[in-house]
């Protein structure tokens, strides 16, 4: 059993990888798209928001859809959707083709978040659920690290057209290897005894409504101030003087800081709570963003690794606590809820920060995020009655 639950986790881990690569490659391209398409900062912010926007409008479908049909099949379609749409993308000759392609890959990777988590929530239902979702969450960060220093590289070798195709040809031979693993584990397939449960549980099994609504609005806050701090800043580093490839190198130290947060952060709130450590990880989220605009190149690059830890850490702690505060039959569609809310706001941030760009700059802009990030504090207060000193596990 435990091996079992160990081989999913490692196969959502996988999924999760991929996913947040193909996620994240999007900032290194940016620059190179407002370059050779002639775009605006606002312009910038819309392709963002068009990706992000796409997995936000599938999450909830997916968690409904998962019920009946079981995450298996929809996690293999979604993947292969997003692979074949950075494949496209490769021939994209401008930016309403490219707004079209990227709204049906995010589309397809609407599916990865809440139906990932709802089957390592499944293999873990005996214990241990908040190591192992702080684990595929880790997974995430490392694949935000990897792919994005690769791409950047060669998409500076070779253009962003053929390694943007590339990584979306691996992204396919992915998900038919996850469609074998996930048969053989029998996992991700909905059961006639799991159908029967969920229709006996009415509406989105949330057991606690006010701290589920203080959660998902600290969510909100944290994805789009991470949405909207990472869209811009390839901009302030160029204004510093980095080159492309060098925006690649501080992507994957943003990011390396980043996978390190989600796993060490998970101990932490086991140790001091989620409350605390939230707390702790927005603050130091607001005063990172502040260091790194002030600075120069040099000393932005280095404090990138720590502000990842901060910036990316928070959301291992919140993943965890949905669980927390909905009943199993319902969890998928509960987490569909939960990515909906966090992924939509994140995916408004990049075009309504981009507006503001615009208007008064990039470094101001990424100050105005730094602000809005503190409003989670006062938010944690709120949450607080739901969830227990130590972290549940």
């Amino acid at each position: 059993m435990i091996a079992r639950a160990r081989a999913v986790l490692a196969a959502a881990s996988t999924i999760h990888f991929v996913h947040d690569g193909f996620s994240d490659i999007l900032y290194v391209f940016l620059p190179l798209w407002a370059s050779e398409f002639g775009l605006s900062l606002a312009q910038v912010g819309v392709i963002r928001t068009t990706y992000t926007g796409g997995m936000a409008l599938f999450q909830i479908p997916a968690g409904f859809l998962a019920e009946r049909w079981g995450e298996r099949r929809l996690l293999v379609a979604g993947t292969a959707v997003t692979a074949l749409g950075f494949v496209a993308a490769g021939w994209a000759g401008g930016f309403l083709p490219l707004l079209g392609i990227l709204l049906a890959a995010g589309l397809g990777s609407g599916v990865q978040h809440p139906l990932s988590s709802s089957l390592i929530s499944k293999a873990y239902e005996g214990g241990g659920r908040r190591a192992a979702l702080g684990t595929y969450n880790f997974s995430g960060d490392v694949g935000k690290a990897a792919v994005s220093a690769v791409v950047a590289f060669a998409a500076a070798a070779v253009g962003w057209r053929v390694a943007g195709a590339t990584y979306g040809v691996l992204g396919l031979l992915v998900a038919g290897a996850l469609l074998i693993v996930l048969v053989r584990l029998g996992a991700g397939s909905a059961t006639l005894e799991e159908a029967a449960q969920g229709d006996r549980v009415t509406g989105w099994g949330i057991r606690d409504p006010r701290g589920f609504g203080a959660l998902a609005a600290i969510g909100m806050i944290d994805n789009s101030t991470r949405t909207g701090f990472i869209t811009f800043l390839p901009f302030a580093l160029i204004a510093k003087g980095s080159t492309v490839a060098g925006i690649g190198t501080a992507l994957g130290l943003l990011f390396v800081g980043g996978a390190a947060g989600k796993f060490l952060c998970g101990l932490v709130a086991d140790r001091v709570g989620v409350i605390r450590t939230v707390i702790l990880t927005e603050a130091a989220t607001a005063l990172g963003i502040v260091v790194i605009i002030a600075a120069p190149l040099p000393v932005a690059l280095v404090a990138l690794l720590p502000m990842g830890v901060a910036l990316n850490g928070t959301s291992s702690v919140l993943y965890g606590t949905v669980a927390d505060l909905v009943l199993a039959e319902r969890r998928s569609r509960a987490y569909g809820l939960y990515y909906t809310l966090s992924v939509g706001a994140s995916a408004l941030a990049p075009t309504i920060y981009g507006l503001v760009g615009d208007m008064i700059g990039v470094s101001a802009t990424l100050g105005i995020v730094s602000t809005v990030v503190l409003v989670t504090i006062p938010l944690c207060l709120v949450l607080r009655p739901a969830v227990s000193a130590p972290a549940r596990a």
